[in-house]
């Protein structure tokens, strides 16, 4: 049965705010050269331009969750929205690189706010599994929309009107999706959500900024400044998880993690994203710095991606309908590895058409695993603890993007050249490999028990 109108504005109000967001980050890859022309910073400035962003937006991201569960996620939503608007602006006018990462933090502070909303009001707001599949496969049509239109619009602003547009146009879409989220989205909260988990965020912050911090700059530094930070990291996470595990209500509970299906749906998600993300930046730079085109032009040669992404999400869904969530994402993982494993074989100054067919590949596979790896995710998730598994869901694809842009953006400038594209690359290839063997091995599929139904209301 076709959904009704009221459920499709409902769902372009729940999602409007994802694709703002994504729009702003795949965006921001293509001006990341520009920026660092305009700004300085090197590298390490490009990979902290992503990382600012997606350090707050990862360790925030589950208290955000917790948070709209308990006070309503529409509530949640339109603040993160409105946080992410003014962090836009900020980021339009910064006059030097250190103000536009602290604007980038704010800005992530704001998507970790939005952006688990979407899913947690659609779960609730369609609690019939056939529902929430349709809902679940519009979540990923929003994500490759945004894919194919970001790269284009940051391209197209980066040459024309500069890379500080890319931050201008997220204030009226971001206006609208707060018109539609007053006017179509139904608030849905769980009185029984945890409080706010302090110490855990703090350690949260912590550590993943620690870590964050050896990943990008460790390649450029000597091993006595790389080891203490490296063990405050490792301090700082052990202790999360060690808070989490002894605190009555948790900010991560740990329990979750008792379900197989969900353990392989977050590893599918987390290399998925670490591979695909790491390749964007590494082929925006190759393709404007080794070919020498513009960011137009690299642009326009990366829609094969997000063209076969959103072109195959149907078919996809279609086919982890009739197998199951685990041989979509398997196959899926393996294509993503393919791609990447096919550019760092022919090197990017390679025939063109190789590496357009090394994108279609990584595409097809992002198609086949995006939609079933999140729809495994929250079908391991009673509907009541929704908005935390979207955050737990949105979380494992933050880590994947920190982690993927700090690695191989690491590896590429620690190598240099040719060859650090390539050595870049294979680790993107064989991190999705490893992804594609823990969902063959994880993703078990079972029969998901009956949901109970939440209570919405407008």
């Amino acid at each position: 049965m076709a959904l009704t109108r009221a459920a499709v504005l409902t769902l372009v109000a729940a999602y409007l705010g994802l694709f703002v967001g994504l729009i702003d980050a795949n965006a921001v890859n293509l001006a990341l050269p520009a920026i660092r022309d305009d700004l300085g910073g090197g590298i390490a400035g490009a990979q902290w331009t992503i990382d600012a962003y997606n350090i707050t937006f990862a360790a925030a991201l589950l208290t955000a969750g917790s948070l709209g569960d308990r006070f309503g996620r529409r509530r949640l939503l339109q603040i993160g929205l409105t946080l992410f608007i003014a962090a836009s602006v900020a980021c339009a006018l910064a006059p030097a690189l250190p103000a536009l990462l602290a604007a980038r933090a704010v800005q992530g502070l704001g998507a970790a706010m939005m952006l688990p909303q979407g899913l947690a009001i659609t779960s609730a707001a369609f609690p019939d599994p056939a529902d929430r599949a349709r809902s679940t496969a519009a979540w990923a049509f929003a994500a490759a929309s945004s894919t194919a239109i970001g790269p284009l619009l940051g391209g197209v602003l980066a040459d024309t009107a500069g890379w500080r547009w890319i931050f201008w146009v997220n204030a009226p879409v971001g206006a609208l999706a707060l018109i539609l989220s007053l006017r179509h989205l139904p608030e849905s909260r769980d009185p029984a959500a945890a409080r706010i988990d302090i110490p855990g965020q703090c350690l949260a912050v912590l550590g993943l900024a620690a870590l964050t911090l050896v990943l990008v700059e460790g390649h450029t530094w000597p091993w006595q400044r790389i080891v203490p930070v490296a063990l405050v990291a490792a301090c700082a996470l052990a202790a999360f998880v060690a808070v989490q595990h002894r605190s009555v209500r948790p900010m991560l509970p740990l329990d979750l993690f008792g379900s197989r299906r969900l353990v392989g749906a977050l590893l599918a998600t987390f290399t998925m994203t670490f591979g695909i993300y790491g390749l964007l930046l590494v082929n925006s730079f190759a393709f404007q710095q080794q070919r020498g085109l513009s960011a137009l032009a690299t642009a326009v040669w990366f829609l094969p991606l997000p063209i076969t992404y959103l072109a195959l999400i149907p078919a996809a869904n279609g086919l982890a309908r009739r197998t199951s969530a685990r041989t979509a994402m398997t196959a899926g993982l393996g294509l993503m590895a393919a791609g990447l494993l096919l550019y760092a074989a022919v090197g990017p100054t390679a025939s063109v058409w190789l590496l357009e067919l090394s994108l279609v590949l990584a595409g097809a596979g992002l198609a086949l695993n995006t939609g079933p790896a999140v729809s495994l995710a929250m079908s391991a998730i009673p509907v009541q603890r929704s908005g935390l598994g979207a955050g737990v869901v949105n979380l494992s694809r933050l880590l994947g993007i920190t982690v993927g842009v700090a690695v191989l953006g690491s590896a590429m400038a620690a190598i240099g050249g040719d060859l650090g594209v390539r050595v870049a690359l294979v680790v993107g290839g064989l991190c999705q490999l490893a992804g594609a063997a823990a969902a063959l091995g994880l993703a078990r599929d079972s029969t998901v028990p009956a949901l109970e139904k939440e209570t919405t209301h407008a």
